[in-house]
This record gives C-alpha cells, structure tokens and sequence, in this order.
C-alpha cells in the first residue's frame, strides 16, 4: 500500500455530513418560490457541483434562469444562517484528524461549498486542525478543475507528490485526475461503493480509520 505525505479533503460527504441542512436550506428556498420540495435523497443526488447546480437541479424542469438564481439567493441566505443546524463530522474524522496532525501530514480542504461556508465550517469543526480551507469563488474554477487543488497546494506548500484526495464523489476522482494527484474514495458520504467504482473509484475505504493506513 502506497504511504502518502499529505491529504486534502473533500468537506460535504466527506468531513461532514451536511446533507439535512441542505436539503432544509433547499426546500426552504423552494417554497418561498411557491416550488414543490424535494426528498432527501434527491439533495443527496444533486449535491457535489456546487450549490448553482444544486438549485438548477432543484428548481422544476423550465424554471427560468431569472428564478432559479432568485432561489438560488434565498438558498445562500437562509444556509449561512442555518448551516450548522443539523451538520457534525462524520463519526471517527476528528480522530483521524488528531493523528494526522500528530504525524504532522498537512491536511486541507478543497470545496465546491460557497468559500464563506468553508471557511466558517472549517473553523467550526476543524480550525485546530486544518488551516488551509477553499471553496468556490469568483476568483477561482470550481472541481472538477484543478484550480482549487493547486491554490490549496501553494497555501500547505506541499506538491503533487505524496499528496493524496479523498472525497466522496465522481467529482471527486475527476479532481483527483485533473490536479495530478491520486485519490481515496470513501463511502459513507454522498454516493454509493457502486456507484464510485463505475466512476473511476481506484481505492475505497469504508471508515474514517482507515484513511491512516496510507500514512
């Protein structure tokens, strides 16, 4: 088994599961819209390309691009309010990220999350761990590109040697093959074993532990 000198993570599906408060962020914009809600696995389905993506695939079918970015604005708002409702690590990650650090691996995150949210959940969960934190901005091309990688890189001044991505989702493995880097596919997020395996999934982990044996 490969060793790796450094990590950066996914956040949603991966650190954390947010998924209830996206969802109840989601719905709460669709209502205000007067659109039908959508389940939970539905949110599950939409999640992973940022959340434009996540209320164009919300909004009903022939929704007008003015309205779903009004929704869009709605979902922002009442997230930033609410994003930490009902959102904790995954159960095993604040201690895999204790021993990360005492083996002293840099570790980061890299997001498709709106930069603030992040940012502030980086700091809410995980500020004594990880410093470097990017999501998505104007400044900067969202995954699958590896901008956000390579920004995250320059910040832990690490290389694409010894770094390794883990994250929860086909965008996750396309990252990982954009920025140069190989990847750990985890299944307690966002997207099934299956379902990562069809999309390029090359090493699968179940448990947070597990994660250590790379290092």
């Amino acid at each position: 088994m490969k060793k790796y000198q450094a990590v950066i993570f996914d956040l949603d599906g991966t650190l954390l599961n947010t998924l209830e408060d996206l969802a109840d962020s989601t719905n709460y914009a669709l209502r205000q819209m007067n659109y039908p809600e959508r389940t939970i696995d539905e949110v599950r389905r939409f999640v992973g390309n940022g959340v434009e993506k996540l209320m164009e695939r919300a909004v009903p079918t022939g929704t007008s691009e003015d309205d779903t970015l009004k929704a869009l604005a709605i979902f922002k708002e009442h997230y930033s309010k609410n994003m930490l409702n009902k959102t904790g690590p995954y159960e095993g990650v604040i201690d895999v990220l204790k021993v990360l650090k005492e083996k002293g691996i840099p570790a980061g995150i890299v997001s498709n999350k709106f930069d603030a949210a992040v940012k502030g959940l980086r700091d809410q969960f995980f500020g004594e761990y990880i410093y470097t934190a990017i999501g998505e901005s104007a400044n900067v091309a969202k995954k699958p590109a590896p901008d956000t990688c390579i920004e995250a890189m320059k910040e832990m001044q690490i290389g694409r040697e010894g770094t390794v991505y883990v994250g929860d989702s086909d965008v996750d493995i396309m990252t990982a093959k954009n920025s140069g880097l190989e990847c750990i596919s985890v299944t307690w997020g966002f997207r099934d074993e299956e379902f990562l395996l069809e999309h390029g999934a090359t090493q699968i982990i179940h448990k947070p532990e597990e994660l250590l044996e790379f290092f």
